[in-house]
């Protein structure tokens, strides 16, 4: 046991002889059925997680799997948007029915309980990861192969809640060429293998922008430094997402689903 231990493992990263990591998990909603669970993690924000998120999850449906996508970032929910979704999840006495977008993929998101997509949300950390469980708990999920966790950016409550509180099988890390990211990378990948969770992939966002004429990469962030802290942590699978304003667009316009599939190789590698 931890020195000054208070006994209160939900608030607590640190494995020791008095916790039981089974005991903390909970169990989805009874009608639910999920087989995997990936979450997409950034140790900041503005990296570009929620779009890597939403490029996995098309990515993974476009590929024959029945996909669902919990998004537990409460007071920042963009993946709604980005799928073009509108309206509202619905419910019963059986629990929360998730919105489902143009390809079929399963989504709740704080966004689509809102009546007013625009409204913010000013909560306290404990409330906001309530409503996390209760994603996972109170919505019924229906035959998903995977399901995909958008996690806030950081390693605060909500990654605590969601890393001892459901199942997790693995998390990929997105980031961006620059070293102060990679930095803060690291304590995300740290984070993981503190609570005993796989490193699946790391994604480079904005790795290069392609020169519409001759075709050179260039590095506008300066050289990426993925490769070689995918080597120095041991992580699988490696991605690097371009500057392309098509994506922009498509995210933009709700659209992403049709974008043409840069994370496919990915998902197939991690998803072996």
């Amino acid at each position: 046991m931890a020195e000054n231990c208070n006994n209160d493992c939900s608030s607590c990263g640190k494995n020791c002889s008095s916790r039981d990591k089974q005991s903390l998990i909970k169990k989805p909603h009874e009608l639910s059925q999920i087989k995997k669970v990936i979450a997409v993690v950034s140790g900041k924000g503005g990296v570009g997680k929620s779009m890597t998120c939403a490029l996995l999850a098309a990515a993974a449906q476009s590929s024959g799997k029945v996909t669902a996508v919990m998004d537990a970032d409460i007071t920042g929910p963009s993946i709604p948007k980005m799928y073009g979704v509108k309206e509202r999840a619905t419910g019963s006495d059986l629990g929360i029915l998730p919105v489902v977008t143009e390809s079929g993929i399963q989504l709740i998101s704080m966004n689509v309980l809102l009546e007013n997509e625009e409204e913010p949300v000013v909560w306290r950390g404990s409330l906001i990861s309530g409503t996390v469980m209760q994603f996972w708990t109170d919505v019924i999920w229906t035959g998903v192969d995977i399901m995909f966790i958008d996690m806030p950016p950081g390693t605060g409550d909500v990654p605590l809640t969601v890393f001892q509180s459901i199942p997790i099988d693995g998390i990929v890390v997105v980031t961006t060429p620059q070293d102060l990211v990679g930095m803060i990378v690291k304590k995300a990948v740290n984070m993981a293998n503190m609570m005993n969770i796989p490193v699946l992939g790391i994604v480079e966002n904005m790795s290069y922008i392609k020169c519409p004429d001759c075709g050179r990469k260039i590095s506008v962030f300066g050289e990426s430094g993925v490769d070689a802290l995918a080597l120095e942590y041991g992580i699988p699978a490696v991605a690097k997402i371009p500057i392309d304003p098509e994506l922009t667009l498509a995210a933009d316009l709700g659209k992403i689903e049709s974008y043409d599939g840069v994370l496919a190789d990915f998902m197939k590698k991690i998803t072996e």
